[in-house]
């Protein structure tokens, strides 16, 4: 008689992965595998997000499901417990109690009704001035290491997707000496005497389309960007056709020998790296009242999705890198882009960035930076015009290859004269290409 013998299943623990080296939390989008569903080894149980990176944890073992600690939306710190699973080869009766769930909580401005008291210490109940706050694990952990009540949480502002509280907030708001730390309570103000004007406008009818998650945070950090940096743009324009008859000239070479293409791209960042190391005082950031000048020159370059959103990947010490590196790295981080398969460290630690809008045909234009760097630069199409040249033997009329570049500064830290020579010096390295380097 054959005898049935039961596989075994062990009760484990789903932890929040570390998904590049400064990330310390992630965003849980959705989870593909249900609550009492099984699973192959291989198959994503959970799509997770970075700032602006999404990515998939596959299972390392079949199994099943046993408890989603969090729902959807919910952030959590790296390492952090977010379901429970019972995987193939242990006791399925010792399973992990997931009754002490984490949730991000919305702090209310009335007090709750009294529960059992857990193990650890209570959380604290305040009067609050915004009931819309939600703290996660990481905030309130954050919070209680420096005693920062509910109430003082409340009145940080948030950075994140409908004004979450993210990490940096907290720290920022720790940095700069705790402003709401002894603020008191004021009386509710006439809800009329500040009320946005009703206008209504007529916002027309048609398709509603809802903003996917990346879109929402790019609209966030852009309308962070202009709240934040109070924003200067100059132009200059670029005799380019040098450089442009070398490319050319180039190009084919270029792949047969080193197996890259060679774009106008690495170009730009290797001109823009080495105007960086002339001006440092672009390479900077704010820190509260401090300036803070990065040592590394991390180009980003500012690149469409197939979605049509936007993501910077980044060129790591870009000046520390010849051509043939910097196309290779260039090419690589746009083939991962156009197949959604960037991961979170190609698109941190970017210390200046590149938007090339001549790619969609613009002649210039006028880019928000990208926090928390000092400034970002455009450059346009690049396109013949006639131009009067100064030559030893009186002006001619030729036809060159001409671009706009522009710089969008910080002007907090950033004056004219430094934006100004800094973007001057761009188009110098442009402009004096020199054509006689080797391949």
């Amino acid at each position: 008689m054959d005898i049935e013998i039961p596989i075994l299943m062990s009760a484990t623990s789903l932890l929040m992965p570390k998904m590049g080296e400064s990330i310390t939390e992630g965003t849980i989008i959705n989870w593909l595998v249900a609550e009492g569903e099984s699973f192959e080894e291989g198959d994503i149980l959970v799509e997770i997000a970075t700032d602006k990176v999404d990515n998939e944890v596959p299972a390392t073992s079949a199994g099943v499901m046993q408890k989603h600690l969090y729902d959807a939306n919910a952030v959590v710190a790296v390492g952090e417990p977010i379901a429970t699973y019972l995987a193939q080869g242990g006791d399925a009766e010792k399973a992990i109690n997931p009754s002490e769930k984490k949730e991000s909580q919305p702090i209310k401005a009335q007090t709750s009704k009294k529960q059992a008291k857990p193990k650890v210490a209570p959380a604290r109940r305040a009067i609050v001035s915004n009931e819309n706050v939600f703290v996660s694990p990481l905030i309130d952990s954050i919070a209680r290491k420096h005693h920062i009540s509910y109430e003082e949480i409340a009145r940080i502002p948030g950075t994140g997707t409908k004004g979450r509280l993210r990490k940096k907030d907290i720290m920022q708001y720790i940095d700069d000496g705790r402003p709401f730390q002894f603020a008191q309570p004021v009386a509710q103000p006439d809800p009329d005497a500040y009320k946005i004007p009703n206008l209504k406008l007529d916002k027309g009818k048609g398709k509603i389309v809802e903003m996917d998650r990346m879109r929402q945070m790019i609209a966030d950090h852009m309308v962070y960007s202009k709240h934040t940096s109070p924003h200067v743009t100059a132009y200059v324009e670029a005799d380019l056709t040098e450089m442009v008859q070398w490319r050319n000239d180039n190009k084919v070479a270029f792949q047969e020998k080193h197996g890259e293409r060679l774009t106008f791209t690495p170009l730009f960042v290797e001109a823009v790296a080495k105007a960086v190391e002339e001006f440092p005082m672009i390479n900077v950031s704010v820190d509260g009242k401090n300036i803070i000048v990065k040592e590394d020159i991390n180009i980003g370059m500012a690149t469409a999705l197939p979605s049509g959103n936007l993501i910077v990947p980044v060129v790591k010490n870009a000046n520390q890198k010849n051509l043939v590196e910097i196309a290779a790295e260039v090419n690589r981080l746009a083939s991962l882009a156009r197949e959604n398969k960037l991961g979170g460290d190609d698109v941190k630690g970017s210390t200046f960035t590149i938007s090339n809008v001549g790619t969609f045909g613009s002649v210039m234009g006028t880019p928000i930076i990208n926090q928390p760097e000092a400034a970002i630069l455009a450059t346009g199409i690049i396109k013949k015009r006639a131009e009067v040249m100064e030559r030893p033997e009186g002006d001619t009329i030729e036809i060159r290859q001409m671009m706009y570049l522009s710089l969008s500064f910080d002007h907090r830290i950033v004056d004219g004269y430094l934006g100004g020579s800094f973007l001057r010096k761009i188009a110098d390295h442009l402009e004096q290409f020199d054509t006689t380097r080797a391949l």
